[in-house]
C-alpha cells in the first residue's frame, strides 16, 4: 500500500483566489495558506490563521478555504491531528454555508467543503479505518453528486478502494480512431488507460511514453486505450457545441497532435465522473484478469510504468 503522504500529494488541485473580507486583514489568506500548506510550514501557517481568526466575526468561504489549505499542508507533512482538526472546520463551516446557498454559487466554498472531505478522508486511512474512509468518501460523493467537486471526491474514494477490484465498464458515448474494445476484446490483455483532456500539456508530454510502451510491449499483450470528454470548448478557450468539439479534434487538433493509430478512445463525460478524473492524464493499469493494479491521478514516468507493466505481462 502506498503512503497516504503519496496519495494526498499526487493530486494536483486548483484554488481561485480573491481578497479575503476579514477585518484588519489585507493580504490574500487563502494564497498564502496555500504557499505555507505546498512548503508543508505547517507550524507557522497555524499560527498565522490563529492570530487572524480574532479578526473574524463570521466564518466566511473565504476563511474556510484558508483553513481548508492548512488541513492540507498537514496532511502532505503527514500531521493527521492538524489536519483532522481543521479539515473538520473547514468541512463543519462549509456544511453550515451550503444551507441558505448552492455550494457551487460561492467561489471558495467549492475549494474548503472539497479539500475537508479530502484530508478527512484521507485521515481516517491514516488512522488505520480504510473501512471509515471509504464509506465518508462515498457518501460524500453521493450527497455532493451533480456538483463541481463530485469528481474530486470519486477520485480520492478510488485511490483509497479502485487497486484491487475489477475494472468499471467504461461508457462510450462515442469515439475516435478505431472503435474501443469491448471487455471481450480486453480478455487475457494488460490495459493501459489514459485518460487525457486535448487542452492538458501534461498530457502531451505523457503522450511519447505511451508510444514507446506501444513499441516495447504492444506484441506482448499491451494494450493502450485513451479515453477523454468533451469540455465545451475548443483552442484558446473559444467555446463550442459538442459537434463543434468533435468537428475540431477530428480536423484541427489531429492534424496538429495527431491521435496514435493504436490507440482508441472512447468519449464519455461519465467515465470521468466515475474513475474520477479531476487530474489529467490520470492512468489506470489493468491485468490480464481485468483486476486494477495502479489507479494514478498525474503522470507516470517510463521506467515507472514499466516496472508495472513488465510483472503482468509474463503472469
Amino acid at each position: 500500500m502506498r503512503q497516504s503522504k503519496v496519495l494526498i500529494t499526487s493530486i494536483v488541485l486548483t484554488c481561485l483566489f480573491s481578497p479575503l473580507s476579514l477585518v484588519g486583514q489585507s493580504d490574500n489568506l487563502v494564497s498564502e495558506m496555500s504557499d505555507l500548506a505546498w512548503a508543508e510550514e505547517i507550524d507557522k501557517a497555524r499560527d498565522i490563521i490563529e492570530e487572524q481568526r480574532t479578526k473574524v466575526e463570521q466564518p466566511a468561504a473565504e476563511w474556510l478555504a484558508a483553513v481548508s489549505w492548512l488541513a492540507r499542508g498537514a496532511s502532505f507533512a503527514e500531521r493527521w491531528d492538524v489536519a483532522e482538526h481543521y479539515a473538520s472546520e473547514a468541512y463543519e463551516g462549509s456544511l453550515e454555508l451550503i444551507k441558505d446557498r448552492p455550494l457551487d454559487a460561492d467561489r471558495f466554498l467549492p475549494t474548503a467543503l472539497g479539500a475537508g472531505i479530502e484530508v478527512l478522508g484521507h485521515t481516517y486511512n491514516a488512522q488505520g479505518d480504510r473501512a471509515r474512509a471509504v464509506n465518508f468518501l462515498g457518501a460524500a460523493r453521493q450527497q455532493f453528486a451533480g456538483t463541481s467537486i463530485e469528481t474530486r471526491i470519486q477520485k480520492n474514494f478510488l485511490l483509497l478502494s479502485l487497486e484491487g477490484s475489477q475494472l468499471p465498464d467504461l461508457e462510450i458515448d462515442g469515439y475516435l480512431g478505431l472503435r474501443p474494445p469491448t471487455a471481450n476484446n480486453l480478455k487475457d490483455k494488460v490495459a493501459l488507460f489514459f485518460f487525457w483532456a486535448h487542452w492538458c500539456p501534461d498530457c502531451k508530454r505523457q503522450e511519447p511514453i505511451l508510444e514507446a510502451l506501444h513499441e516495447e510491449y504492444g506484441d506482448q499483450g499491451l494494450v493502450i486505450v485513451g479515453p477523454t470528454q468533451l469540455y465545451g470548448f475548443v483552442s484558446r478557450g473559444q467555446t463550442a457545441t459538442a459537434e463543434e468539439e468533435l468537428a475540431y479534434l477530428n480536423g484541427e487538433y489531429t492534424e496538429q497532435f495527431p491521435i496514435p493509430s493504436w490507440m482508441t478512445v472512447p468519449i464519455s463525460q461519465e467515465n470521468f465522473l466515475n474513475f474520477g478524473v479531476s487530474t489529467t492524464p490520470t492512468l489506470v493499469l489493468v491485468d490480464r484478469s481485468g483486476v486494477v493494479q495502479r489507479y494514478n491521478p498525474g503522470t507516470l514516468s517510463y521506467d515507472e510504468l514499466v516496472a508495472l507493466i513488465e510483472p503482468l505481462l509474463v503472469q
